[in-house]
């Protein structure tokens, strides 16, 4: 839900970034029938790029998976891509849990773990209700302070 809101909000502001643009290409001066055709031109390409972020929000929202096992923390995610992570908990620097303004409207929450060295240092585990974030977080937290005289690799 999350997903497919914060898609739809970008997709209107693209929209109407792109409208005002025509708008002001084709200005007083340009003739009537130009005007029309690259405002509704405009306004096409609007329509397609938000039915395509909406589904990719969607499809994004279908392949997407974590697990918590006693070394590391798994996770499976994209749509065209597949990348699974995993982040040994040797590897957390720390853990917190975030909610932005959508995600406070629907009841969500997500938890960021960080971890040391590597592109991406951060993982993102979204779409959890607030009570179960913090138990994550907790988890995590708990797992990355047992597993602190491991090695990495």
């Amino acid at each position: 839900m999350v997903w497919l809101v914060g898609a739809t909000i970008r997709a209107f502001v693209v929209g109407a970034v792109l409208l005002a643009g025509a708008t002001l290409l084709t200005g007083p001066g340009a003739p009537l029938g130009a005007r029309d055709t690259v405002v509704t031109a405009a306004a096409a390409l609007a329509v397609a790029y938000g039915l395509a972020r909406v589904t990719h929000a969607w499809l994004r929202y279908g392949v997407w998976r974590f697990r918590v096992r006693e070394d590391a923390l798994y996770i499976e995610r994209g749509v065209f891509t597949r990348i699974k992570t995993v982040a040994p908990y040797v590897r957390v620097q720390h853990v917190d849990s975030r909610r932005g303004p959508i995600e406070r409207a629907v009841g969500l929450a997500t938890v960021v773990v960080y971890t040391a060295g590597s592109r991406s240092a951060d993982v993102a585990i979204p779409g959890l209700t607030p009570e179960r974030a913090e138990e994550l977080r907790e988890e995590l937290r708990r797992l990355a302070i047992e597993s602190e005289g491991d090695d990495a690799v």
